[in-house]
C-alpha cells in the first residue's frame, strides 16, 4: 500500500500504522532525525537506512546513530545513481520506504524518486510527505482501473532495471 500525507502529524501516524518491529525501513529524507526516532522505536529488530544530504544531517544523524543502534546514516544524494546501486545491491530486503524530500514541495523529484527507489526495493508500504502529490491525486480522475496494493507501483515496476534506467542517468548527470 502506498499512503500519501502532508500533515507531519499524519505522515507519523502512518509510521506507527505500518512500521513492524522486524521491518527493515529505507527513509529518503531524514534531515535532522526527527521521524528517524519514531521509526527507529517502531522497528526495534530491523535497520532504518536513513538518506540526506543537507548540511544539517551529518552532526543530528551521526549523534542519533550512537543513541540508537540500529540506524544507519547515509550522507549522500539519492537521485544518484550510484547511490541507488550500491544501495541496492548491498542491502537486505525492504519492507516500508519512507520519502520525505524538499518540505513537501517539488512532487516531481518525490515523485520520481519513489518511482524509481520503490520499484527496485519493493516494499510492501510506502510512505510519501508531499503536498503537491496529494493536490494532484485530489484534483485529478480517471476511468481507468490501476491500483497497486504493495509499496510500488505494480503496474510497471516489474518492468524497470538498473539496465533501463536512461533517466536516472540523465537526471543525475546535473548533480
Amino acid at each position: 500500500m502506498i499512503h500519501l500525507s502532508y500533515d507531519r502529524k499524519k505522515y507519523q501516524e502512518d509510521m506507527i500504522n505500518n512500521i513492524q518491529t522486524f521491518d527493515n525501513v529505507v527513509e529518503i529524507g531524514c534531515h535532522i532525525g526527527t521521524s528517524t526516532k519514531i521509526i527507529s522505536r517502531l522497528n526495534q529488530d530491523g535497520t532504518v537506512y536513513a538518506f540526506d544530504n543537507s548540511p544539517e544531517s551529518s552532526k543530528a544523524m551521526n549523534n542519533l546513530g550512537i543513541e540508537y543502534n540500529n540506524i544507519k546514516f547515509y550522507n549522500a544524494d539519492v537521485r544518484n545513481e550510484e547511490v541507488l546501486y550500491d544501495f541496492v545491491e548491498n542491502s537486505e530486503d525492504i519492507d516500508v520506504l519512507c520519502v520525505d524530500m524538499g518540505g513537501g514541495y517539488h512532487p516531481d523529484t518525490v515523485f520520481k524518486v519513489f518511482f524509481i527507489w520503490s520499484s527496485l526495493l519493493k516494499p510492501r508500504v510506502s510512505l510519501i510527505r508531499n503536498r503537491g502529490l496529494i493536490d494532484f491525486v485530489k484534483s485529478s480522475t480517471s476511468n481507468e482501473n490501476i491500483q497497486s496494493k504493495e509499496g510500488f507501483l505494480e503496474s510497471s515496476a516489474m518492468d524497470i532495471t538498473p539496465d533501463n534506467l536512461k533517466e536516472l542517468k540523465i537526471w543525475s548527470k546535473k548533480l
